[in-house]
């Protein structure tokens, strides 16, 4: 069977939940329809024009870019402007363009993942959790001839998602008991009486935002006339999922070699450096493109160096005072290996739910800063 967009898009979402991308972000679907057929897919950076007009000079069907094409709403599409040109030539090529930016950046494997490994750093762990989504527990009582009814309505939406795996729950057989007073309809029993049926209790994952839409998905299939559920908030001991790693050396090393032996590893040409140059390094702390917002949460981490992007002067001077380490390796450096990392991501993933299609990293993307 000829795989869509939409069953690649259900495959990212095992790879970069979209529920994990900052509420200021754009991911997901940025340009096409979800029906669209789908032989072969790039994985890019930046869908600039060189590189859209590249995918569709080369037959591309799906372009999957880190950073979105849109941003922010869009008032209106003109031609004429770079977006606008844009959409047109993948519209008229009939290419969709994707993004997975800072759910990829924050999913486990993800892209901090991939750079804390590069740089080689172990034993990893997020540096700033994520709260906005907090996990719970549904668990929801159902007559047994009803089970695969409620298990179908609770799999139509996201619940049971445990990391890499989707559709999780655990059934377990019973036997409730109910008496219907005057004023209610009941499913079964007689008013008045008290009833005993053989029940299963579904348990399964659901975040605390998708929690009352799939609450009132379920009632709607439920047979009972009030039905029997529960909702338990759960604590981790441990997440996963989060903005920025924190990792350690296999050895202790000063900053200075530190930052060489990264400015090697990732082949860049530069790399600029804040602290005191004999600063011993045992424990370091990265994220990926713009890490500004972390540096307080840093600071606190007992993370002695912190290495991203776009770190600016303050910053640095704010590291100098804490007797810490800081390593700009650019925006660029920082995010550019995502066409790797995802290009192989892919390669495992989508033949494991029967999807066959060419997947490519497209690298010829430049920095756009060089140095003179």
């Amino acid at each position: 069977m000829e795989a869509t967009i939409a069953d690649v898009i259900q495959a990212m979402e095992i790879i970069a939940p979209g529920w994990l991308a900052e509420e200021w972000d754009n991911v997901g679907l940025q340009v096409g329809q979800k029906n669209w057929p789908v032989r072969t897919i790039w994985v890019a950076l930046d869908p600039t024009p060189q590189v859209v007009g590249d995918a569709c000079r080369n037959g591309v069907d799906l372009l999957i870019t880190h950073h979105p094409l849109i941003f922010h709403p869009l008032r209106s599409i003109q031609l004429d402007t770079p977006e606008g040109s844009i959409i047109q030539t993948a519209i008229q090529a009939q290419m969709a363009i994707f993004s997975a930016h800072t759910n990829f950046d924050n999913a486990t494997d993800g892209l901090n993942d991939a750079l804390a490994r590069r740089i080689g750093l172990n034993d990893l762990k997020v540096l700033r959790n994520i709260e906005k989504n907090e996990t719970y527990k549904l668990v929801v009582y159902v007559p047994l001839e009803h089970e695969k009814v409620i298990l179908g309505a609770l799999f139509d939406t996201n619940a049971g998602e445990i990391g890499s795996y989707t559709c999780c729950s655990f059934r377990s057989k019973g036997k409730g008991t109910f008496k219907p007073e005057t004023s209610s309809k009941p499913f079964s029993g007689k008013t008045g009486e008290i009833s005993y049926v053989d029940e299963v209790r579904i348990e399964t994952l659901v975040r605390k935002n998708d929690l009352s839409r799939i609450v009132e998905h379920v009632r709607e299939h439920h047979p009972y006339e009030t039905m029997a559920y529960d909702i338990y908030p759960l604590l981790t001991a441990e997440n996963r999922h989060g903005t920025g790693r924190i990792g350690v050396l296999d050895k202790k090393m000063d900053l200075h070699s530190f930052a060489l032996s990264i400015k090697k590893k990732l082949g860049l040409n530069s790399v600029k450096v804040a602290g005191n140059h004999e600063l011993e390094v045992k424990t370091a702390a990265v994220c990926t493109g713009s890490g500004s917002s972390l540096l307080n949460d840093f600071i606190a981490s007992e993370a002695h160096v912190f290495i991203s992007g776009d770190l600016g002067y303050h910053a640095a001077r704010t590291i100098e005072a804490a007797n810490l380490g800081l390593i700009d390796i650019g925006h660029f450096a920082s995010e550019h290996l995502i066409v790797d990392v995802l290009a192989n991501r892919l390669k495992k993933v989508l033949p494991e739910t029967g999807i066959e299609v060419t997947i490519e990293a497209y690298r010829l993307e430049k920095d756009p800063f060089f140095i003179l």
